[in-house]
């Protein structure tokens, strides 16, 4: 792809964030996934519109291209957000094996507007037992049993 279409479908994403806002629909974020030059999902902020706290633009474009293109294995795709990806939707991007990630706001951009996700890394940095919320091990013998399971099943799929 050349830089005009990249722009391009970075455009689309930016105004997907603003109409969200505009719109009272939620948070000013959008994402577009692209695969071959087509566009194969698109979302802006869902959370407080859906009260779900996952349903940020990038993890919302990835259910709706995965859905789409019939498979959780997004290899070959771009995604284009308007700011730089949280914590939450980095990994998802990484879990749906997205090539490339373009970006227009940076984090540090979200911040001053109160989309402050440092504490997050901030968290993931600390030991367990030092961590905000509590963390507490149990049961762990027996939860390894579905582990064996899936180690030996036929239906076992790499992801």
């Amino acid at each position: 792809m050349q830089g005009k279409q990249h722009e391009d479908f970075m455009r689309i994403a930016i105004r997907l964030s603003e109409q969200n806002v505009s719109n009272s629909l939620g948070g000013p974020f959008g994402a577009v996934i692209v695969k071959e030059g087509k566009i194969v999902g698109k979302s802006a902020n869902k959370v407080t519109r859906t009260l779900d706290p996952t349903a940020h633009a990038e993890v919302s474009a990835i259910r709706i291209a995965s859905k789409k293109l019939k498979t959780f294995d997004l290899s070959g795709c771009l995604i284009y957000t308007s700011c730089e990806p949280c914590p939450m939707c980095l990994s998802a991007i990484y879990w749906a094996r997205i090539d490339k990630i373009y970006f227009a706001n940076t984090k540090d951009d979200a911040c001053k507007i109160g989309f402050d996700d440092q504490f997050i890394y901030n968290e993931m940095a600390l030991p367990r037992d030092q961590r905000k919320v509590i963390i507490e091990q149990m049961l762990r013998d027996e939860a390894l049993n579905a582990f064996r399971l899936w180690d030996k099943s036929p239906m076992k799929i790499s992801y």
